[in-house]
């Protein structure tokens, strides 16, 4: 974050920018990596303290505080307040606007549920991907196997003309599946 600090009438010690800092951490905390500036305007007033802050955000969202106070620290301390208030507020917006699973319509659900698996727990499908299934001998499906590197193959058989599965088991062996005729 980059911070510009500015003191009218008054001297930037050391100690002040620490005060600063210290309060500033606090913004960090909740805005994080979206906090991109911050500038501090420390302003002495007859009596008043006088902590003007404004902070940019991402999305060209600036908050500002402005409070005037008995010391530094009250000052500070108000006007870190009021900006973390808005920043509450913006960052409450920001998860608002995040995706959410969609729950289906009860017009879209299915009449009857599938039964539960084990333990009540339904199977997750999940589709890898569609293929065509091409015709092949069993060899040169082995041969596809091999390469590929996967437990499986399914292909449609020139000598059965029906669908197979070449299978790799845990020894590097492959074993052949066909349906009953």
């Amino acid at each position: 974050m980059r911070l510009v600090l500015t003191g009218r009438h008054v001297e930037i010690s050391p100690g002040l920018r620490r005060l600063v800092d210290r309060k500033l951490a606090r913004l960090e905390r909740i805005l994080g990596g979206s906090l991109l500036s911050a500038q501090v305007t420390l302003a002495l007033e007859k009596q008043r303290h006088v902590a003007d802050l404004s902070v940019h955000a991402r999305g060209d969202h600036v908050l500002n505080g402005r409070v005037a106070g008995a010391t530094w620290t009250a000052a500070l301390g108000g006007a870190v307040e009021k900006i973390q208030r808005q920043a509450a507020t913006l960052k409450g917006k920001w998860d608002g606007r995040k995706r959410r699973a969609t729950v289906p319509r009860a017009a879209d659900a299915a009449p009857s549920a599938p039964p539960a698996g084990p333990g009540g727990v339904r199977p997750r499908i999940v589709r890898v991907s569609r293929a065509q299934f091409k015709p092949m001998s069993v060899d040169n499906a082995a041969v596809e196997l091999e390469a590929s590197g996967d437990a499986f193959l399914l292909f449609r058989n020139v000598e059965t003309d029906g669908l197979s599965v070449l299978v790799r088991n845990a020894a590097g062996r492959f074993g052949l599946v066909e349906p009953e005729r």
